[in-house]
């Protein structure tokens, strides 16, 4: 896996993990930009899913990681900013395809029902799975293509 930039953040419910995830991250390589939250004190997620998106879709990040108590709420919130596809994964199976089928470029994940080292595993999958392109290029075009309409 080479080396990528990585928009990490987190809300109180995926604060443990996404320290973790940091740490896991750096030692694999990655540069990590980290955009809090910074402690387990209750805070809104989509105040740290905007700016994490934000990075992606600028293109100043290669990929978002996002962690919340189930990683739904980061996922509904990144979804919001223009040219994200942030998908909420809970198997590598799913990790794999959603990169493969989806290009998703925005991962959100459970802190509280599932555990480190799968999420670390779901992490290596996705981030190691390349957008297969051919008749899911059309597809991953015409989502795009709602910004524009909607």
């Amino acid at each position: 896996m080479s080396q990528l930039r990585i928009a990490l953040a987190s809300d109180h419910g995926g604060f443990e993990q996404k320290e973790q995830l940091k740490s896991w991250l750096e030692s694999q390589g990655h540069e990590v930009e980290d955009f809090g939250c910074n402690s387990e004190e209750s805070v809104d997620y989509p105040d740290y899913a905007l700016p994490a998106a934000m990075c992606v879709a600028k293109g100043q990040a290669d990929y978002g990681v996002l962690v919340c108590g189930t990683g739904l709420g980061m996922m509904l919130a990144a979804n919001k900013v223009a040219g994200i596809r942030a998908v909420n994964i809970t198997s590598t199976g799913f990790a794999e395809l959603s990169r493969e089928h989806n290009n998703a470029n925005v991962i959100t994940l459970s802190g509280r029902f599932v555990n480190l080292e799968e999420n670390e595993r779901i992490l290596e999958v996705f981030f190691s799975t390349e957008f297969a392109g051919g008749r899911h290029e059309k597809r991953v075009s015409k989502i795009m293509a709602i910004e524009q309409e909607a």
